[in-house]
């Protein structure tokens, strides 16, 4: 998959900083995207599958989430800040769109599979939104999902004292798999609501 420009990492041991990403969208793609807070992948493109083990015991496969907006984010159960506020945001986001909330899926990959099995995982989420799927595998195929979207991860430290400096962004997927957003690190709820009303259509 072609990368999208300008990604920062953020580490999320560190103090809290909105981490701006800009897109190099031409002026014609801007007119045709401005709608959308985050910025657009023009023309939208396919999303590359996951094929990871899902927090709820089943096989986290994209496509099992077909008619459904999905909002795909990367991090780590032990991040103590920027993980946990753009879970908060999503959490939100979803009660902001009411009953249309139940066509919002979030899906939280995990950078960290030596602490992160799907047990924890599902743990953690719940505390946020009961309805959030985690992924987790081996490192190899965290790392190929990686890959695949363009997200890095870095561990930082060593023994049972680590954290990792990891992308921050999240991906918004339509509801035909397809890439069609990509929102920076510090944007609000109400951001995240507005694009995905946007995608889940009339």
């Amino acid at each position: 998959m072609q990368r999208a420009p300008s990604r920062r990492r953020s580490r999320c041991s560190a103090p809290l900083a909105a981490c701006a990403l800009v897109l190099a969208l031409s002026s014609e793609t801007r007119a045709r995207a401005d709608a959308l807070r985050a910025g657009a992948f023009e023309p939208p493109r396919a999303a590359p599958e996951l094929a990871l083990d899902g927090s709820d015991g089943g096989p986290l496969l994209l496509r099992r989430f077909q008619g459904k907006v999905v909002a795909l984010a990367f991090g780590f159960t032990s991040c103590t800040q920027v993980c946990p506020v753009t879970l908060a945001t999503l959490a939100e986001a979803r009660r902001k769109l009411g009953a249309h909330g139940a066509d919002f899926q979030v899906v939280y990959v995990t950078v960290d599979p030596a602490r992160d099995d799907r047990a924890r995982m599902r743990q953690y989420l719940a505390g946020f939104d009961p309805s959030f799927l985690g992924g987790t595998g081996s490192e190899e195929r965290l790392a190929a999902v990686r890959r695949d979207y363009g997200v890095s991860a870095e561990k930082k430290g060593s023994g049972d004292d680590y954290s990792y400096a990891h992308s921050s962004f999240v991906y918004l997927i339509d509801r035909g798999g397809r890439l069609r957003a990509l929102m920076p690190y510090g944007h609000s709820a109400d951001d995240f609501a507005h694009d995905v009303a946007i995608l889940l259509g009339p």
